[in-house]
Protein backbone atom coordinates (compact mmCIF):
# COMPACT_ATOMS: atom_id res chain seq x y z
CA UNK A 1 0.00 0.00 0.00
CA UNK A 2 2.60 2.70 0.56
CA UNK A 3 4.57 1.75 -2.50
CA UNK A 4 1.31 1.99 -4.65
CA UNK A 5 1.22 5.60 -2.31
CA UNK A 6 4.21 6.47 -3.39
CA UNK A 7 3.56 6.16 -7.00
CA UNK A 8 0.24 8.01 -7.01
CA UNK A 9 1.75 10.80 -5.60
CA UNK A 10 4.65 10.73 -8.27
CA UNK A 11 2.25 11.45 -10.43
CA UNK A 12 0.05 14.01 -8.75
CA UNK A 13 3.92 15.90 -8.23
CA UNK A 14 4.26 15.58 -12.38
CA UNK A 15 1.17 17.65 -12.58
CA UNK A 16 1.35 20.01 -9.82
CA UNK A 17 3.40 20.32 -6.47
CA UNK A 18 0.91 21.17 -3.86
CA UNK A 19 1.46 21.55 -0.28
CA UNK A 20 -0.74 18.61 -0.06
CA UNK A 21 1.40 16.50 -2.40
CA UNK A 22 4.06 17.35 -0.29
CA UNK A 23 2.21 16.49 2.70
CA UNK A 24 1.32 13.73 1.01
CA UNK A 25 4.95 12.71 0.58
CA UNK A 26 5.47 12.97 4.21
CA UNK A 27 3.01 10.51 5.56
CA UNK A 28 4.76 7.77 2.96
CA UNK A 29 7.78 9.02 4.44
CA UNK A 30 6.79 8.09 7.69
CA UNK A 31 5.01 4.61 6.86
CA UNK A 32 8.09 3.80 4.79
CA UNK A 33 10.33 4.34 8.01
CA UNK A 34 8.28 2.51 10.36
CA UNK A 35 8.24 -0.31 7.81
CA UNK A 36 11.80 -0.08 7.44
CA UNK A 37 11.77 -0.62 11.64
CA UNK A 38 9.89 -3.90 11.40
CA UNK A 39 11.66 -5.27 8.59
CA UNK A 40 14.98 -4.47 11.39
CA UNK A 41 13.78 -6.10 14.00
CA UNK A 42 12.26 -9.12 11.60
CA UNK A 43 15.93 -8.95 10.17
CA UNK A 44 17.70 -8.85 13.74
CA UNK A 45 15.31 -11.74 14.77
CA UNK A 46 16.37 -14.43 12.03
CA UNK A 47 20.11 -13.22 12.32
CA UNK A 48 20.13 -13.90 16.44
CA UNK A 49 18.05 -17.60 15.15
CA UNK A 50 21.49 -18.36 13.11
CA UNK A 51 23.75 -17.28 15.99
CA UNK A 52 21.83 -19.86 18.56
CA UNK A 53 22.54 -22.24 15.66
CA UNK A 54 25.91 -21.36 15.73
CA UNK A 55 26.22 -22.20 19.79
CA UNK A 56 24.45 -24.90 19.67
CA UNK A 57 26.05 -26.56 17.14
CA UNK A 58 29.28 -24.65 15.84
CA UNK A 59 30.63 -27.44 13.29
CA UNK A 60 27.71 -26.91 11.22
CA UNK A 61 26.17 -23.59 12.16
CA UNK A 62 29.62 -21.30 11.94
CA UNK A 63 29.66 -21.09 8.54
CA UNK A 64 25.95 -20.19 7.98
CA UNK A 65 26.59 -17.50 10.94
CA UNK A 66 29.29 -16.11 9.06
CA UNK A 67 27.37 -15.73 5.73
CA UNK A 68 24.72 -13.84 7.53
CA UNK A 69 27.35 -11.73 9.49
CA UNK A 70 28.46 -10.89 5.66
CA UNK A 71 25.16 -10.06 4.75
CA UNK A 72 24.15 -7.52 7.67
CA UNK A 73 27.43 -5.83 6.96
CA UNK A 74 26.97 -5.23 3.46
CA UNK A 75 23.30 -4.09 4.24
CA UNK A 76 24.12 -1.95 7.01
CA UNK A 77 27.10 0.09 5.17
CA UNK A 78 24.19 0.74 2.43
CA UNK A 79 21.80 1.78 4.79
CA UNK A 80 23.92 4.10 6.34
CA UNK A 81 25.32 5.32 2.85
CA UNK A 82 21.67 6.38 2.22
CA UNK A 83 21.07 7.84 5.70
CA UNK A 84 23.62 10.41 4.90
CA UNK A 85 22.49 11.18 1.36
CA UNK A 86 19.32 11.97 2.76
CA UNK A 87 20.68 14.11 5.65
CA UNK A 88 22.95 16.10 3.08
CA UNK A 89 20.15 16.98 1.12
CA UNK A 90 17.72 18.47 4.20
CA UNK A 91 21.10 20.56 5.25
CA UNK A 92 21.36 21.92 1.15
CA UNK A 93 17.75 22.40 1.55
CA UNK A 94 17.06 23.87 5.69
CA UNK A 95 20.85 24.63 6.29
CA UNK A 96 22.86 23.40 9.64
CA UNK A 97 19.73 23.08 11.51
CA UNK A 98 17.38 21.11 9.49
CA UNK A 99 15.98 17.77 10.58
CA UNK A 100 14.16 14.98 8.65
CA UNK A 101 11.85 14.96 11.20
CA UNK A 102 10.64 18.60 10.09
CA UNK A 103 11.74 19.29 6.63
CA UNK A 104 10.84 23.24 6.19
CA UNK A 105 11.83 23.53 2.66
CA UNK A 106 10.15 20.71 1.43
CA UNK A 107 9.24 22.06 -1.97
CA UNK A 108 12.82 22.98 -2.87
CA UNK A 109 13.26 22.04 -6.37
CA UNK A 110 17.73 22.20 -6.49
CA UNK A 111 18.94 20.83 -2.93
CA UNK A 112 18.50 16.91 -3.94
CA UNK A 113 20.05 17.83 -7.80
CA UNK A 114 23.19 20.03 -6.08
CA UNK A 115 23.66 16.99 -3.41
CA UNK A 116 22.88 14.16 -5.57
CA UNK A 117 24.02 15.89 -9.49
CA UNK A 118 27.12 17.68 -8.54
CA UNK A 119 30.08 16.79 -10.80
CA UNK A 120 32.95 17.46 -8.10
CA UNK A 121 31.46 14.64 -5.90
CA UNK A 122 28.92 12.42 -8.07
CA UNK A 123 26.94 11.52 -5.17
CA UNK A 124 24.39 9.73 -7.42
CA UNK A 125 26.92 8.26 -9.50
CA UNK A 126 28.42 6.52 -6.60
CA UNK A 127 25.27 5.48 -4.94
CA UNK A 128 24.03 4.18 -8.44
CA UNK A 129 27.13 2.13 -8.21
CA UNK A 130 26.97 0.54 -4.58
CA UNK A 131 22.90 -0.28 -5.71
CA UNK A 132 23.71 -2.30 -8.18
CA UNK A 133 26.67 -4.07 -6.68
CA UNK A 134 24.81 -5.27 -3.59
CA UNK A 135 21.64 -6.01 -5.85
CA UNK A 136 24.06 -8.54 -7.27
CA UNK A 137 25.65 -9.67 -3.84
CA UNK A 138 21.68 -10.05 -2.36
CA UNK A 139 20.26 -11.68 -5.36
CA UNK A 140 23.02 -14.65 -5.52
CA UNK A 141 22.03 -15.78 -2.22
CA UNK A 142 18.41 -16.11 -2.79
CA UNK A 143 17.35 -19.66 -3.83
CA UNK A 144 13.59 -18.54 -4.76
CA UNK A 145 13.89 -17.51 -8.37
CA UNK A 146 10.61 -15.33 -8.37
CA UNK A 147 12.27 -13.38 -4.92
CA UNK A 148 15.21 -13.20 -6.83
CA UNK A 149 13.60 -11.73 -9.44
CA UNK A 150 11.79 -9.22 -7.37
CA UNK A 151 14.38 -8.09 -5.77
CA UNK A 152 16.37 -7.30 -8.51
CA UNK A 153 13.70 -5.24 -10.02
CA UNK A 154 13.01 -3.52 -6.99
CA UNK A 155 16.91 -2.50 -6.94
CA UNK A 156 17.15 -1.85 -10.45
CA UNK A 157 19.24 0.88 -11.54
CA UNK A 158 18.23 0.81 -15.14
CA UNK A 159 18.14 4.42 -17.03
CA UNK A 160 14.67 5.52 -17.39
CA UNK A 161 13.10 7.56 -20.74
CA UNK A 162 11.26 9.92 -19.64
CA UNK A 163 8.20 11.19 -21.97
CA UNK A 164 9.49 13.73 -24.28
CA UNK A 165 13.08 13.12 -24.20
CA UNK A 166 14.93 11.25 -26.84
CA UNK A 167 17.53 9.37 -24.79
CA UNK A 168 16.72 7.52 -21.81
CA UNK A 169 18.42 9.50 -18.18
CA UNK A 170 20.75 8.15 -15.97
CA UNK A 171 18.97 6.61 -13.09
CA UNK A 172 20.71 9.41 -11.01
CA UNK A 173 19.07 12.04 -12.87
CA UNK A 174 15.60 10.53 -13.50
CA UNK A 175 15.37 10.48 -9.53
CA UNK A 176 16.78 13.39 -8.77
CA UNK A 177 16.87 16.22 -11.22
CA UNK A 178 14.44 18.74 -10.37
CA UNK A 179 12.63 16.67 -7.60
CA UNK A 180 11.37 18.56 -4.25
CA UNK A 181 13.64 17.76 -0.94
CA UNK A 182 10.72 15.52 0.14
CA UNK A 183 10.23 13.86 -2.46
CA UNK A 184 14.02 12.99 -3.13
CA UNK A 185 14.22 12.15 0.69
CA UNK A 186 11.19 9.91 0.67
CA UNK A 187 12.78 7.68 -2.71
CA UNK A 188 15.56 7.31 -0.94
CA UNK A 189 13.61 5.75 2.30
CA UNK A 190 12.10 3.63 -0.23
CA UNK A 191 15.59 2.46 -1.25
CA UNK A 192 16.53 1.77 2.50
CA UNK A 193 13.04 -0.56 2.30
CA UNK A 194 14.10 -2.48 -0.47
CA UNK A 195 17.75 -3.06 0.97
CA UNK A 196 16.28 -3.68 4.54
CA UNK A 197 13.92 -6.57 3.08
CA UNK A 198 16.30 -7.94 0.13
CA UNK A 199 19.08 -8.60 3.50
CA UNK A 200 15.44 -10.36 5.48
CA UNK A 201 15.20 -12.78 2.11
CA UNK A 202 18.81 -13.25 2.28
CA UNK A 203 18.98 -14.29 6.22
CA UNK A 204 15.72 -15.88 5.66
CA UNK A 205 17.35 -18.26 2.74
CA UNK A 206 20.44 -19.02 4.97
CA UNK A 207 18.63 -19.84 7.70
CA UNK A 208 16.66 -22.29 5.92
CA UNK A 209 20.03 -23.41 4.24
CA UNK A 210 21.07 -24.43 7.58
CA UNK A 211 19.94 -27.56 7.84
CA UNK A 212 18.81 -28.23 4.07
CA UNK A 213 21.41 -31.38 3.72
CA UNK A 214 19.52 -33.13 6.57
CA UNK A 215 17.23 -36.04 6.43
CA UNK A 216 14.30 -34.93 8.39
CA UNK A 217 12.23 -38.39 9.02
CA UNK A 218 12.49 -41.05 11.28
CA UNK A 219 12.62 -44.28 9.50
CA UNK A 220 14.25 -44.93 6.26
CA UNK A 221 12.84 -47.51 3.68
CA UNK A 222 13.78 -48.54 -0.04
CA UNK A 223 11.46 -48.80 -2.09
CA UNK A 224 11.07 -51.00 -5.69
CA UNK A 225 7.98 -49.58 -7.45
CA UNK A 226 7.61 -51.40 -11.25
CA UNK A 227 5.71 -50.39 -13.52
CA UNK A 228 4.60 -53.43 -14.00
CA UNK A 229 5.06 -57.03 -12.36
CA UNK A 230 3.85 -58.84 -15.64
CA UNK A 231 5.93 -58.64 -18.76
CA UNK A 232 5.20 -60.37 -22.00
CA UNK A 233 8.32 -62.19 -23.30
CA UNK A 234 9.94 -59.55 -25.58
CA UNK A 235 8.53 -56.92 -23.86
CA UNK A 236 10.89 -54.47 -21.75
CA UNK A 237 10.71 -53.98 -17.69
CA UNK A 238 10.88 -50.87 -15.98
CA UNK A 239 10.88 -50.11 -12.53
CA UNK A 240 11.71 -47.15 -10.37
CA UNK A 241 13.97 -47.84 -6.99
CA UNK A 242 13.64 -44.84 -4.66
CA UNK A 243 14.14 -44.06 -1.01
CA UNK A 244 11.47 -42.65 0.44
CA UNK A 245 11.61 -38.96 1.43
CA UNK A 246 15.09 -38.52 -0.19
CA UNK A 247 15.84 -34.88 -1.14
CA UNK A 248 15.97 -34.57 -4.77
CA UNK A 249 19.05 -32.75 -4.80
CA UNK A 250 20.89 -35.74 -2.94
CA UNK A 251 20.42 -38.54 -5.17
CA UNK A 252 21.64 -42.14 -3.36
CA UNK A 253 23.52 -44.12 -5.06
CA UNK A 254 21.60 -47.40 -6.58
CA UNK A 255 23.45 -51.02 -6.78
CA UNK A 256 21.39 -53.93 -7.88
CA UNK A 257 23.71 -57.48 -8.20
CA UNK A 258 26.58 -55.63 -7.26
CA UNK A 259 26.98 -53.32 -10.10
CA UNK A 260 25.55 -49.57 -9.84
CA UNK A 261 22.47 -48.40 -11.90
CA UNK A 262 23.37 -45.97 -15.13
CA UNK A 263 20.95 -43.53 -13.92
CA UNK A 264 20.16 -41.21 -10.94
CA UNK A 265 16.68 -41.44 -11.41
CA UNK A 266 16.24 -44.57 -10.23
CA UNK A 267 14.82 -46.22 -13.55
CA UNK A 268 15.77 -50.13 -13.54
CA UNK A 269 14.79 -51.86 -16.93
CA UNK A 270 16.52 -54.44 -19.47
CA UNK A 271 14.32 -56.55 -21.93
CA UNK A 272 13.24 -60.08 -20.91
CA UNK A 273 13.67 -63.18 -22.77
CA UNK A 274 12.00 -65.98 -21.10
CA UNK A 275 8.84 -67.09 -19.28
CA UNK A 276 8.92 -67.72 -15.62
CA UNK A 277 9.00 -65.44 -11.68
CA UNK A 278 12.36 -64.05 -11.37
CA UNK A 279 13.71 -62.59 -8.13
CA UNK A 280 16.57 -59.52 -7.90
CA UNK A 281 18.09 -57.42 -5.05
CA UNK A 282 20.73 -54.73 -4.15
CA UNK A 283 21.14 -51.55 -1.70
CA UNK A 284 21.16 -47.82 -1.91
CA UNK A 285 24.13 -45.62 -0.79
CA UNK A 286 22.40 -42.41 0.73
CA UNK A 287 25.10 -39.31 1.92
CA UNK A 288 24.07 -37.23 4.48
CA UNK A 289 25.22 -33.44 5.40
CA UNK A 290 28.13 -34.37 8.20
CA UNK A 291 29.64 -37.00 5.51
CA UNK A 292 28.43 -39.76 6.69
CA UNK A 293 26.65 -42.76 3.85
CA UNK A 294 24.24 -45.00 5.14
CA UNK A 295 23.06 -48.57 3.34
CA UNK A 296 19.59 -49.42 2.70
CA UNK A 297 18.80 -52.65 1.12
CA UNK A 298 15.92 -53.88 -0.86
CA UNK A 299 14.66 -56.99 -2.87
CA UNK A 300 11.59 -57.62 -5.02
CA UNK A 301 10.55 -59.99 -8.01
CA UNK A 302 8.93 -59.69 -11.45
CA UNK A 303 6.29 -62.22 -13.93
CA UNK A 304 7.29 -62.72 -17.48
CA UNK A 305 4.31 -64.12 -19.32
CA UNK A 306 3.06 -65.41 -22.43
CA UNK A 307 2.05 -62.77 -24.92
CA UNK A 308 -1.63 -61.16 -25.04
CA UNK A 309 -3.04 -58.66 -27.64
CA UNK A 310 -2.66 -54.67 -26.63
CA UNK A 311 -5.38 -52.48 -28.23
CA UNK A 312 -4.90 -48.46 -27.58
CA UNK A 313 -5.41 -45.47 -29.41
CA UNK A 314 -2.78 -44.06 -31.39
CA UNK A 315 -3.32 -40.65 -30.47
CA UNK A 316 -5.10 -40.71 -27.11
CA UNK A 317 -7.17 -43.11 -24.84
CA UNK A 318 -10.60 -41.80 -26.32
CA UNK A 319 -11.80 -41.68 -29.69
CA UNK A 320 -13.23 -38.66 -31.58
CA UNK A 321 -16.72 -38.53 -33.46
CA UNK A 322 -16.64 -37.59 -37.29
CA UNK A 323 -12.40 -38.05 -38.17
CA UNK A 324 -10.14 -41.21 -38.62
CA UNK A 325 -8.63 -41.91 -35.08
CA UNK A 326 -4.97 -44.26 -36.01
CA UNK A 327 -5.27 -46.66 -33.62
CA UNK A 328 -2.39 -49.55 -33.23
CA UNK A 329 -3.73 -53.47 -32.86
CA UNK A 330 -0.79 -56.34 -32.46
CA UNK A 331 -0.86 -59.70 -31.33
CA UNK A 332 2.62 -60.74 -30.19
CA UNK A 333 3.91 -63.76 -31.70
CA UNK A 334 1.14 -63.57 -34.39
CA UNK A 335 1.44 -61.93 -38.20
CA UNK A 336 -0.60 -59.29 -38.90
CA UNK A 337 -2.29 -61.07 -41.56
CA UNK A 338 -3.10 -63.49 -38.71
CA UNK A 339 -5.28 -60.71 -36.86
CA UNK A 340 -8.55 -59.50 -37.18
CA UNK A 341 -10.35 -56.69 -35.72
CA UNK A 342 -14.09 -55.60 -35.77
CA UNK A 343 -15.83 -52.28 -33.84
CA UNK A 344 -19.13 -51.02 -32.75
CA UNK A 345 -20.73 -47.78 -32.86
CA UNK A 346 -18.55 -47.22 -36.40
CA UNK A 347 -16.02 -48.85 -38.44
CA UNK A 348 -13.14 -50.34 -38.35
CA UNK A 349 -10.68 -50.63 -41.38
CA UNK A 350 -7.01 -51.52 -41.38
CA UNK A 351 -4.55 -49.06 -43.15
CA UNK A 352 -0.73 -50.34 -43.74
CA UNK A 353 0.16 -52.23 -40.66
CA UNK A 354 -2.48 -49.96 -38.72
CA UNK A 355 -5.85 -49.67 -38.05
CA UNK A 356 -8.03 -46.31 -38.38
CA UNK A 357 -11.20 -46.22 -36.54
CA UNK A 358 -14.42 -43.96 -37.38
CA UNK A 359 -16.49 -44.20 -34.63
CA UNK A 360 -20.36 -43.06 -35.18
CA UNK A 361 -22.76 -41.33 -32.37
CA UNK A 362 -21.13 -39.40 -29.63
CA UNK A 363 -21.69 -40.43 -26.29
CA UNK A 364 -21.90 -44.29 -27.18
CA UNK A 365 -19.18 -46.46 -26.72
CA UNK A 366 -17.46 -48.07 -29.09
CA UNK A 367 -16.04 -51.47 -28.10
CA UNK A 368 -13.43 -53.19 -30.23
CA UNK A 369 -12.95 -56.89 -30.16
CA UNK A 370 -9.65 -59.05 -31.76
CA UNK A 371 -9.24 -62.00 -32.94
CA UNK A 372 -6.10 -64.13 -34.15
CA UNK A 373 -5.95 -67.19 -35.52
CA UNK A 374 -3.43 -69.41 -33.42
CA UNK A 375 -2.84 -73.36 -34.16
CA UNK A 376 -5.12 -73.02 -37.03
CA UNK A 377 -8.23 -71.69 -35.23
CA UNK A 378 -9.48 -68.15 -34.57
CA UNK A 379 -9.19 -66.84 -31.12
CA UNK A 380 -10.44 -63.62 -29.55
CA UNK A 381 -7.96 -62.36 -27.48
CA UNK A 382 -8.53 -59.28 -26.21
CA UNK A 383 -11.80 -56.75 -25.81
CA UNK A 384 -11.56 -52.93 -25.29
CA UNK A 385 -13.89 -49.93 -24.99
CA UNK A 386 -13.14 -46.69 -26.32
CA UNK A 387 -15.27 -43.37 -25.50
CA UNK A 388 -16.55 -41.73 -28.30
CA UNK A 389 -16.34 -37.89 -27.66
CA UNK A 390 -17.06 -34.83 -29.90
CA UNK A 391 -13.79 -32.70 -30.97
CA UNK A 392 -12.45 -30.38 -29.06
CA UNK A 393 -12.93 -26.63 -29.57
CA UNK A 394 -10.79 -25.18 -32.34
CA UNK A 395 -9.14 -22.06 -32.32
CA UNK A 396 -9.89 -19.18 -34.49
CA UNK A 397 -6.88 -17.37 -36.53
CA UNK A 398 -6.40 -14.91 -39.28
CA UNK A 399 -4.09 -16.40 -42.07
CA UNK A 400 -2.01 -13.95 -43.20
CA UNK A 401 1.72 -14.24 -44.48
CA UNK A 402 5.10 -13.92 -41.65
CA UNK A 403 7.82 -11.74 -42.24
CA UNK A 404 10.02 -14.38 -44.24
CA UNK A 405 6.97 -15.51 -46.67
CA UNK A 406 6.00 -18.44 -44.65
CA UNK A 407 2.39 -18.46 -44.02
CA UNK A 408 1.71 -18.15 -40.58
CA UNK A 409 -1.41 -18.23 -37.88
CA UNK A 410 -2.24 -14.72 -36.11
CA UNK A 411 -4.18 -15.85 -32.91
CA UNK A 412 -3.88 -12.68 -31.64
CA UNK A 413 -2.44 -11.17 -28.61
CA UNK A 414 0.59 -9.39 -30.07
CA UNK A 415 1.36 -7.13 -33.06
CA UNK A 416 0.01 -6.84 -36.55
CA UNK A 417 0.68 -5.14 -39.20
CA UNK A 418 -1.94 -2.96 -40.96
CA UNK A 419 -1.10 -3.88 -44.43
CA UNK A 420 -0.49 -7.95 -43.49
CA UNK A 421 -4.18 -7.37 -41.85
CA UNK A 422 -5.75 -5.63 -45.25
CA UNK A 423 -4.33 -8.59 -46.98
CA UNK A 424 -5.44 -11.11 -45.10
CA UNK A 425 -8.81 -12.48 -46.51
CA UNK A 426 -11.27 -13.41 -43.46
CA UNK A 427 -11.07 -15.73 -40.51
CA UNK A 428 -10.31 -19.55 -40.23
CA UNK A 429 -10.34 -22.01 -37.54
CA UNK A 430 -7.99 -25.51 -36.53
CA UNK A 431 -7.17 -27.66 -34.15
CA UNK A 432 -3.62 -27.81 -34.28
CA UNK A 433 -2.37 -29.14 -30.99
CA UNK A 434 0.45 -31.28 -32.69
CA UNK A 435 -1.90 -34.48 -31.61
CA UNK A 436 -5.04 -33.29 -33.71
CA UNK A 437 -4.73 -31.12 -36.91
CA UNK A 438 -8.51 -30.87 -38.34
CA UNK A 439 -9.46 -27.66 -39.91
CA UNK A 440 -12.90 -26.39 -39.09
CA UNK A 441 -15.49 -24.03 -41.32
CA UNK A 442 -15.85 -20.38 -40.16
CA UNK A 443 -19.75 -19.77 -40.37
CA UNK A 444 -19.57 -16.46 -39.46
CA UNK A 445 -18.48 -13.88 -36.57
CA UNK A 446 -18.42 -10.24 -35.85
CA UNK A 447 -15.50 -7.45 -35.39
CA UNK A 448 -16.27 -5.25 -32.43
CA UNK A 449 -14.08 -1.23 -33.35
CA UNK A 450 -14.11 1.30 -30.34
CA UNK A 451 -14.63 4.69 -31.14
CA UNK A 452 -13.04 7.80 -29.07
CA UNK A 453 -16.00 8.16 -26.42
CA UNK A 454 -15.51 4.07 -26.15
CA UNK A 455 -18.92 2.91 -27.52
CA UNK A 456 -18.06 -0.11 -29.18
CA UNK A 457 -19.16 -0.35 -33.17
CA UNK A 458 -19.85 -4.12 -34.43
CA UNK A 459 -19.92 -5.19 -37.92
CA UNK A 460 -20.77 -8.47 -39.32
CA UNK A 461 -18.40 -10.88 -41.73
CA UNK A 462 -19.59 -12.26 -44.95
CA UNK A 463 -19.31 -16.01 -43.89
CA UNK A 464 -15.80 -16.83 -42.98
CA UNK A 465 -14.52 -13.59 -45.24
CA UNK A 466 -14.27 -9.94 -43.90
CA UNK A 467 -17.11 -7.31 -44.83
CA UNK A 468 -16.44 -4.38 -46.98
CA UNK A 469 -17.45 -2.63 -44.31
CA UNK A 470 -14.83 -4.13 -42.21
CA UNK A 471 -11.93 -3.61 -44.60
CA UNK A 472 -13.07 0.00 -44.59
CA UNK A 473 -12.59 0.10 -40.65
CA UNK A 474 -9.43 -1.28 -41.02
CA UNK A 475 -7.90 1.43 -43.06
CA UNK A 476 -8.56 3.56 -40.33
CA UNK A 477 -7.04 2.13 -37.45
CA UNK A 478 -3.58 3.49 -36.23
CA UNK A 479 -0.64 2.27 -34.72
CA UNK A 480 -1.27 0.93 -31.34
CA UNK A 481 -4.88 0.55 -32.07
CA UNK A 482 -7.20 -2.88 -30.96
CA UNK A 483 -10.28 -4.78 -32.17
CA UNK A 484 -11.78 -7.62 -31.20
CA UNK A 485 -13.30 -10.65 -33.54
CA UNK A 486 -15.96 -12.44 -31.64
CA UNK A 487 -19.40 -13.92 -32.05
CA UNK A 488 -16.94 -16.85 -33.99
CA UNK A 489 -19.56 -19.37 -34.72
CA UNK A 490 -17.62 -22.76 -36.72
CA UNK A 491 -18.44 -26.48 -37.79
CA UNK A 492 -16.04 -29.45 -37.69
CA UNK A 493 -16.26 -32.82 -39.26
CA UNK A 494 -18.28 -34.23 -36.24
CA UNK A 495 -21.25 -31.97 -37.42
CA UNK A 496 -21.57 -29.72 -34.64
CA UNK A 497 -21.60 -25.99 -34.30
CA UNK A 498 -19.69 -24.49 -31.55
CA UNK A 499 -19.01 -20.80 -30.68
CA UNK A 500 -15.57 -20.41 -30.60
CA UNK A 501 -13.10 -17.31 -27.99
CA UNK A 502 -12.54 -14.07 -29.15
CA UNK A 503 -9.50 -13.32 -31.13
CA UNK A 504 -8.12 -9.64 -29.70
CA UNK A 505 -6.13 -8.18 -32.25
CA UNK A 506 -2.84 -4.98 -32.31
CA UNK A 507 -2.32 -2.88 -35.25
CA UNK A 508 1.16 -2.35 -35.50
Amino acid sequence: MINLMYIVLTAMLALNVSSDVLDGFMQVEDGLARTNENYGRRNDAIFNELEAFKVQNPEKGTRWFEKGLEVRTHATRLYNLIDSLKTAIILEADGPDGTISDIRRRDDLESAAVVMLNPANRRGEKLRGEVENYSRYITALIGDTVKRQSIAASLSTAPFRRPGLAVPQKWEEAKFENQPVVAAITLLTKLQNDVRYAEGEALANLLANVDAGDVRVNELNAFVIPQSRFVMRGGKYSANIVLAAIDTTARPAIYINGRQLGNDRGLYEFNTSSTGSFDYSGYLEVPHGDGTVTRHDFKSSYVVMEPSATVSATMMNVLYAGINNPISISVPGVPMSDVQATMTNGTLTRSGDGWVARPGAVGTNAVITVTANIDGRPQTVNTTTFRVRKLPDPVAFISVTGSNGTPDRYKGGRPLSKAVLLGSNGLDAAIDDDMLNIDFKVLGFETVFFDQMGNAIPEVSQGAQFSQRQKDSFKRLSRGKRFYISRIRAIGPDGIERNLNPVEVIVN
